[in-house]
């Protein structure tokens, strides 16, 4: 009799594998060696019976720790090992049984012509900064499946109705058996008369050449809420497209692109921008005027400001989602360095210079004293 391989060799996964990995493995080489996907090959049939046993002991958290102790004795019983038993079938048929249903259909008694939500549509809307932060009103157009409005979403002529699909009995599916080594399986696949719908059309609608749907043009007014960031999306609930046999429609989901701004940068909901400083200004204090997205705000910067100080305005930012609160703005101060002086302005800034105290250059001078340390 052939040795048997170990357990994980047959799925392919190391002996540290969790236990997704271990059935995600286990599904790709049970699909790969199905009897139904290889009928007639005996080599296969022995693959997947190989499969089965040692998912069956890697799936469950006692088999294969005896398994990790004592390898293959551990289900001989004849050996002396833990005994769990032969593999003459198997005693849980839950996870298995779930997994050949996503292979081969296998689908129970679940109607295919039952209700169904109609889909959700994407659709994209750019905006200024401004308008972003302070909410709006736009119009949107876009496509949209709806219900035919001659048949009402039958798909037949007026003055006629549907009749019962005689080939699934009106259920949407017929269902088939196979004999495979696990015994009979059932699979359920869509009726290939009505194409799951459940009933026949003989005379179909002209509007909508018996679909019972149409694609429309729609203009909608969407509100964009204060506060919302470029790249978020909203979602405006029923208006995607239509449900079938009495499902809801699906939603419209609107993602907002965001137009930069010409002075402010945006960090949640706080904003940031840079005020530029005379020289005379930085050195003497000024009264500056701050932009903000609503009006100007009266500021003093103390004298001496050094560039690259940051000042905050609290509550001057972007307005919060859902609230009335707001985030605040964050101002730089730059100081610009004169340019260009001619030689009466070069002069001056010597004597001013020369004037200087080292109180008034101290940083200067502790950079010089650090330097000297060398």
């Amino acid at each position: 009799m052939a040795e048997k391989r170990d357990y994980y060799e047959v799925l392919g996964v190391d002996k540290s594998a969790d236990g997704d990995t271990i059935k995600k493995a286990y599904r790709k080489m049970a699909k790969k060696y199905h009897p139904d996907v290889n009928p007639g090959d005996k080599e296969a049939e022995d693959k997947f019976k190989e499969v089965n046993e040692a998912y069956e002991v890697l799936s469950d958290e006692q088999k294969k720790a005896a398994y990790d102790q004592y390898g293959h004795a551990a289900f001989d019983q004849t050996g002396g090992g833990a005994g769990y038993g032969g593999f003459g079938g198997f005693s849980d048929f839950g996870d298995i049984g779930d997994i050949f249903s996503s292979f081969f259909g296998g689908g129970g008694s679940t109607r295919r012509n039952g209700p169904v939500r109609g889909g959700d549509i994407r659709a994209h809307l750019g905006v200024t900064f401004e308008e972003a932060a302070a909410g709006t009103k736009k119009t949107i157009t876009y496509a949209r499946v709806e219900e035919c409005p001659e048949c009402h979403a039958t798909g037949a002529k007026k003055g006629t109705t549907p009749e019962t699909c005689k080939k699934c009995g009106g259920t949407g599916s017929i269902r088939t058996q196979q004999r495979t080594i696990l015994g009979m399986m059932q699979s359920t696949s869509t009726c290939p008369d009505c194409n799951g719908r459940g009933k026949t059309v003989k005379d179909p609608c002209g509007n909508c050449k018996g679909k019972g749907y149409i694609r429309i043009s729609k203009k909608i007014d969407v509100t964009v809420p204060a506060g919302i960031d470029d790249g978020q999306t909203m979602s405006v609930r029923g208006q995607g497209d239509a449900g079938r046999n009495g499902g809801g429609p699906g939603d419209l989901l609107v993602t907002v692109s965001v137009r930069p701004h010409h002075i402010f940068e945006r960090d949640g909901y706080d904003l940031y921008c840079e005020i530029p400083l005379t020289f005379t200004e930085a050195a003497l204090g000024a009264e500056l005027k701050i932009p903000t997205l609503e009006e100007e705000v009266d500021y003093k910067v103390p004298e001496g400001v050094q560039s690259g100080t940051v000042f905050t305005i609290k509550g001057k930012g972007i307005q919060r989602l859902n609230s009335k609160s707001k985030g605040d703005l964050h101002f730089t101060v730059v100081v610009e360095t004169p340019q260009h002086l001619n030689a009466k302005q070069k002069e001056l800034m010597k004597e001013f210079g020369e004037s200087l105290g080292h109180a008034n250059n101290t940083k200067k001078d502790s950079w010089f004293k650090k330097k000297l340390k060398f």
